[in-house]
């Protein structure tokens, strides 16, 4: 019998970042804890022993409505890129294909159940996927709803979804695709893809935000075999699921925000769960060999010259089969000491700025993109302004490689803009879109 190939399971650390410096009285802490996870990743198609614990649980969701023949090579595009992400399977994984329209069906393997990988389900579920046609319209919620179910129906690690959309979610309510991603988060992430133009970049960075997964858009659909090659590939690197931010404080000290700064933007202050006295966890999804960047900010109770506490405890935990949390054995200490330094106490650490910028630009655009889109030149031009001079100043060059498609740039320094008269939709919606990715500060 061959031999059970393990994956690595990786090491966590955690670095805290701060000017720990506060004058008399002050009362607000800010630090950037980076959490880094090394020596995971996985073994080349490892062997699953019959019984062992596969390591991961992958549903695929295809776009089966009607506009996705319009033009057809929309969806022979959309059936490349699943075939390639099932080529990216690991063996022993267990997945589906699921086609989307305002209903959700099983297309492979079909019966409620998943098939797990090997050379023979791979080129079964390729053979299935040539049979998908396009008509109907478009509910994502259903096709989520039928992910969570399938994913759930195994005792794996790590279950992940990858969406494919590109129209309109016109045949559910907003109401009941939020319902839908409120079931459904925590029990798997999801990468989510929009294809085209025709799609809502709200709906599908909503999907992303509240799975824990990355959004995107693929403009033109001859892309989206590479596009999802990578996110299987990505998903077959995590090890490690459900991780949780726990941040304790003292007695008189509380959480303003927890946001993750790095590699996007994402708040996760609403999504604490309390975990035992003082404490919370935030949760960040799977990992596997990765770093990541979260700013904390804690409201401490004021003080005098010379006093000094620790404002919070930042740990990682995850759950285990047996329903036990194990803490990963990492830690960083978040300080608060008073002094009569004008120069400690006034001094910004520089990545905690450098975030506070990032943070910055991305609400920016996402404002100067909406007044746009509702006539207001004026405060379009002043809020696209000030992203292109927070893009400049931060090293940002990717978001101001997009900016400078919607607006032009007379001055970068100072923010100085024009709107451009004709923008394609398709540069709108990728800034739209990746607003929220950062660029890490060199520390």
């Amino acid at each position: 019998m061959a031999s059970l190939a393990k994956p690595n399971v990786p090491q966590f650390s955690v670095d805290v970042y701060q000017n720990e410096y506060l004058p008399e009285g002050g009362s607000e802490v800010n630090a950037v804890v980076t959490v880094t996870a090394t020596g995971g990743g996985t073994v080349t198609a490892p062997v699953h022993a019959p019984g062992h614990r596969p390591s991961a649980a992958v549903a695929v969701m295809v776009d089966c409505s009607g506009s996705m023949d319009h033009p057809s090579a929309k969806l022979r595009n959309a059936r490349d890129a699943t075939a390639a992400a099932i080529d990216t399977l690991r063996d022993g994984t267990h997945f589906a294909v699921i086609g989307g329209t305002h209903v959700a069906r099983e297309v492979y393997p079909g019966g409620g159940r998943l098939a797990v990988a090997d050379a023979v389900t791979r080129e079964q579920a390729k053979q299935a996927l040539r049979r998908l046609s396009a008509g109907g319209g478009t509910a994502i919620g259903t096709w989520l709803r039928l992910a969570d179910r399938l994913l759930s129906s195994v005792d794996v690690a790590i279950r992940h979804g990858i969406l494919l959309t590109d129209g309109r979610n016109e045949h559910e309510s907003a109401d009941d695709l939020r319902a839908t991603l409120e079931a459904c988060a925590g029990r798997f992430t999801c990468d989510a893809r929009g294809v085209g133009t025709d799609w809502e970049v709200k709906d599908v960075t909503g999907i992303a935000s509240a799975l824990l997964g990355t959004a995107d858009i693929v403009a033109d659909p001859a892309g989206l075999a590479a596009d999802f090659t990578r996110m299987m590939e990505t998903a077959m690197g995590k090890e490690v699921a459900d991780v949780a931010l726990r941040v304790w404080t003292p007695v008189g000290a509380a959480i303003r925000f927890v946001k993750q700064v790095a590699p996007v933007v994402e708040d996760l202050t609403g999504r604490r769960i309390e975990s035992g006295p003082r404490a919370g966890d935030y949760p960040t999804g799977s990992w596997g060999d990765e770093s990541r960047d979260y700013h904390v900010c804690v409201a401490v109770p004021p003080a005098g010259i010379g006093q000094e506490m620790l404002a919070a405890r930042v740990s990682l935990v995850a759950p285990q089969p047996d329903g036990t949390v194990q803490n990963l054995g990492a830690q960083g200490l978040v300080r608060a000491v008073w002094t009569d330094d004008m120069t400690a106490s006034t001094s910004i650490n520089p990545q905690v700025a450098h975030y506070t910028g990032q943070a910055e630009l991305a609400h920016v655009i996402q404002k100067g993109l909406d007044l746009r889109k509702i006539g207001d030149f004026d405060g379009a031009t002043a809020k696209l302004g000030r992203a292109v001079q927070l893009a400049s100043a931060s090293g940002n060059a990717d978001t101001a490689k997009l900016l400078a498609k919607v607006v032009d740039v007379v001055d970068a320094a100072t923010g100085t803009v024009r709107l451009k008269t004709r923008v394609a939709e398709a540069d709108e919606m990728t800034l739209e879109t990746r607003s929220t990715k950062t660029v890490r500060v060199k520390k």
